[in-house]
């Protein structure tokens, strides 16, 4: 078949291409960019668009000439500008759709598990309001609603391997909320199960997992999964606590939690997997499941990674500006002054260096904070050269100082080791 596909470049819609094209699909797929590492598959065409402008049906034609079935994956958490719920989940889908009946194209609308009668979070009612909008079209189609999904790649899978690495978790209720987690495999074989399924109107299909468990079982299946041996040990979280944090949590850029995903949370994410299991031919694998052995320390260290890189940030942060801090007025300024000229400064210039010094202190600190992208790496690199270079001239002129039993220069070997880690961490392409 030829297929259109959005959101290929995306957790769900990446897998979908790279097992469409194995079933020898041709793929039309509107992404933002054409990607420099796409497929030399000649099958997949890559079409730069941008998907929250196509606002009408003959944004869509084009791209449909010859289409036989159109599968949208595309769908965001958060709103941030230019991409609001209503506009990606509800105006541009519904567009899609249009252009898709005119051209008599099935249609394979990814919506979520929860967007029904009783939805309240304008994630799920925005995803409701394109599901009606599909079933308004009457055309063939599937409406997939998927329940949290796992597998590589994944935001949410992320963030649950992340929480099951925590030997102790604070929990909203105690993780006593009922989810029922689907695998990007399960997910994908039923989509491709639907290529081949004939169907005259739309028909709604909740893609999860066999059986609904607490939030806190989840994550002590992963935690097993991932091979963490001590058993995690939950507080319960009260309600209102729950709530302020999810405030705090949803001002950090990319959080996955927020006042609405807490309330989602807390409504549980359960179905029926009965429709799915019949589709599957079998019941969808369970998440004792998820993690394959293959996996397991790849997995591991990406949630051990994820949690632990933030908290030295944090710390290499705050390293930098409790130095400043001192330098400019805790530890006597005259000591300071008599360190400065004892390690080499002419007295002319000792009381420049020590505020310029404490100033550069004072910026590498807020910069630790602050910036972001592949380009931190320069960061990395200065902060190392300049603590290389004032070990090298305190090694020099004071070196009575690696005997001091606190270790002040011996600490910056730890220093150093974690600035590289951040380097060799921001070495990739993004």
């Amino acid at each position: 078949m030829k297929i259109l596909l959005t959101g290929a470049r995306g957790f769900i819609g990446g897998h979908l291409a790279e097992a469409l094209l194995s079933d020898h699909h041709r793929l039309v797929c509107p992404v933002r960019a054409a990607p420099h590492d796409a497929s030399d598959d000649a099958r997949a065409i890559f079409v730069p668009v941008d998907f929250a402008s196509c606002v009408r049906p003959e944004d869509w034609l084009p791209l449909l000439d010859g289409v036989d079935v159109v599968i949208n994956t595309v769908g965001i958490f958060r709103e941030e500008r230019g991409q609001s719920f209503q506009r990606i989940h509800e105006t541009v889908p519904l567009a899609l759709f249009k252009a898709a009946r005119q051209r008599r194209a099935l249609v394979i609308q990814f919506s979520a598990l929860g967007a029904d009668r009783n939805a309240q979070s304008a994630f799920h009612t925005s995803k409701r309001a394109a599901d009606d909008g599909l079933r308004a079209q009457g055309i063939p189609a599937f409406i997939v609603q998927p329940s949290l999904v796992y597998g590589a790649g994944g935001a949410s899978a992320a963030l649950f391997n992340r929480l099951a690495a925590w030997p102790l978790l604070p929990l909203p209720g105690g993780g006593t909320q009922r989810v029922q987690p689907v695998h990007i495999a399960d997910v994908v074989a039923g989509v491709r199960a639907l290529l081949g399924r004939p169907t005259q109107d739309a028909v709604t299909i909740a893609f999860c997992g066999p059986d609904a468990l607490p939030l806190r079982d989840y994550l002590a299946t992963l935690r097993t999964g991932l091979g963490y041996c001590a058993r995690q040990r939950i507080v319960a979280v009260p309600g209102a606590c729950a709530r302020l944090a999810a405030r705090v949590a949803d001002a950090l850029p990319g959080s996955l939690i927020g006042p609405e995903s807490l309330s989602m949370l807390e409504r549980g994410n359960t179905g029926d997997a009965t429709a799915f299991s019949v589709l599957l031919g079998g019941a969808p694998r369970p998440p004792r499941r998820f993690v394959a052995q293959r996996e397991r320390h790849a997995y591991r260290a990406a949630a051990t990674l994820d949690n632990l890189l933030p908290l030295l940030r944090a710390s290499v942060a705050a390293v930098w500006l409790w130095t400043a801090i001192v330098s400019l007025g805790l530890y006597p300024i005259p000591d300071s002054l008599a360190l400065l000229q004892r390690s080499g400064v002419p007295a002319a210039y000792a009381t420049f260096a020590l505020y310029g010094a404490a100033g550069l202190d004072l910026l590498f600190g807020i910069l630790t904070v602050v910036w972001r992208g592949r380009s931190v790496r320069w960061l990395w690199l200065a902060q190392m050269a300049l603590i290389l270079a004032y070990t090298g001239i305190i090694t020099w002129r004071l070196s009575e100082q690696w005997l001091h039993p606190f270790g002040p220069i011996s600490k910056n070997l730890p220093m150093l080791a974690v600035l590289l880690l951040f380097y060799l961490h921001e070495d990739r392409r993004h």
